[in-house]
Parts: structure tokens; C-alpha cells; sequence
């Protein structure tokens, strides 16, 4: 009575916290159809029981992915888009529970025994500015969903990089490279085990390359990405 549930996007009331009311749910993509295996970006068609481990978008066809598979939970447009921007920019860190608990599913044909979390970093500066880092926010609840060990500092920003909006895909892989590593009293833990790596959207995949390289370069088993929203061309 004193907290009515309220929709996790408009704010009207609602049957149970963490939900979205029917005119957001409609107009909330889940990928939950056909989707690239590469990038997690939703795909013409309709998915089987056990998914389809051929299924290659044409952008992973022509560029090499150095992980090994992707999945994502939304479709980063509408409500997708509304939910992520209030997570990491409108002082919402309250939404990192139901939306991590939709990532812990789409995350779950990913998972395998041994398998450590990691979030991609902020670098000090935006953390400090921002107070918590939405991508460690959302790692947590996958971790905690599966089972797995969470290491929300394993990567570290090596320096700040520009944002990213408004630069193709060449740009936006230079303005991260070498911007990411694995942090030194860390390294030892990796020890060749797999890694689920986190983050809130994906669009060219620049992120997530240089995070993968950092990982890889430190000895890291096969590295596979989770997503809360993929973005799509138009």
C-alpha cells in the first residue's frame, strides 16, 4: 500500500515489482526468435527448441569476433533503449535487479561449470562521477543466477576514452584500442578458465574486442559475451 509495484519503464501500477505494464511489454523487444551466435542481434525467423549454433549474421560473416558465442537479453530501441539509459545514466541502479535477472536467461545457454563473470570496467573518473558501474550491477546478478564466481575488477580502463556515439565501426575499434587490460594482482586467476564477459549494450562490438584481447593476452580459457540490449541498423 505504501509502494504500489509500479512498470520498471512508465511507472504505472502494476501486478508484482520488476514488471512492465502491457503497453510497455509490447513495446519491449526480447530476443527471444532466431539470433547471430556471433553477436546476439535478433535474426528473420523463428528459433528451435535448442537454438541454431549456424545461424551468422552477415556484420560476423565479415568480421572476425575473437569470442567464441553471444547472447542478449532486449532489442536496444523503445522501452529496450528507455530502460537502459535509465539504469546507467538516470541514477536508477534499482533496475539492475529484474533487468539482470532477463540477462541471467538469455545468458544461460553461455554458461559452463568453472566459468568466471566479468564486467566491462568504467574508468575511475566516469565511476566516480556515475557511483557504480551498471555493466558490474548486471554482472552480479548473472553471476549470482548461475552460481559463478563474480570478478567485477578483473578488467581495469587503462585511460579514458571519448564516447563513443557518432563514430563507425573502424573508429570506434581505434578509440578502444588498448584502452582495457586485466588488472596485474589479478592476473593469476585466470588460469585458462572460461569467462562470461558483461556489459550493458553492444553495438559495433569495439568493447568488447578490446576487452576479450586484454583477457586473452593474460591467458584466459574461451570467452564468451552477454549483452543486456543489442543495438540493430535501422
Amino acid at each position: 500500500m505504501i509502494y504500489p509495484p509500479q512498470c520498471l519503464d512508465c511507472g504505472a501500477p502494476v501486478e508484482r515489482d520488476g514488471a512492465l505494464c502491457p503497453d510497455c511489454w509490447r513495446d519491449c523487444e526480447f530476443v527471444t526468435g532466431c539470433a547471430c551466435q556471433r553477436c546476439g542481434v535478433p535474426l528473420p525467423g523463428m528459433a528451435g527448441p535448442d537454438g541454431d549454433a549456424a545461424l551468422i549474421c552477415d556484420d560476423c560473416l565479415a568480421m572476425a569476433r575473437p569470442w567464441r558465442q553471444a547472447r542478449a537479453a532486449l532489442v536496444y530501441r523503445d522501452v529496450g533503449r528507455d530502460l537502459v539509459l535509465a539504469l546507467k545514466h538516470g541514477d536508477r541502479p534499482d533496475l539492475a535487479l529484474p533487468l539482470g535477472g532477463w540477462l541471467a536467461a538469455a545468458a544461460a545457454p553461455l554458461v559452463r561449470p568453472g566459468m568466471i563473470v566479468v564486467p566491462i570496467p568504467l574508468h575511475p573518473r566516469r565511476l566516480l562521477s556515475r557511483k557504480f558501474n551498471q555493466a558490474a550491477l548486471l554482472s552480479a546478478q548473472v553471476a549470482r543466477a548461475h552460481g559463478l564466481s563474480h570478478l567485477p575488477t578483473l578488467l581495469q580502463r587503462c585511460r579514458a576514452t571519448p564516447a563513443q556515439d557518432h563514430r563507425d565501426s573502424a573508429a570506434r575499434h581505434e578509440n578502444l584500442r588498448g584502452a582495457l587490460a586485466v588488472t596485474p594482482r589479478q592476473r593469476d586467476r585466470l588460469a585458462g578458465r572460461a569467462v562470461l564477459l558483461v556489459d550493458d549494450v553492444m553495438a559495433s562490438g569495439a568493447t568488447m574486442t578490446e576487452a576479450v584481447r586484454a583477457l586473452h593476452e593474460a591467458g584466459t580459457g574461451p570467452v564468451s559475451v552477454a549483452v543486456l540490449a543489442r543495438a540493430v541498423k535501422g
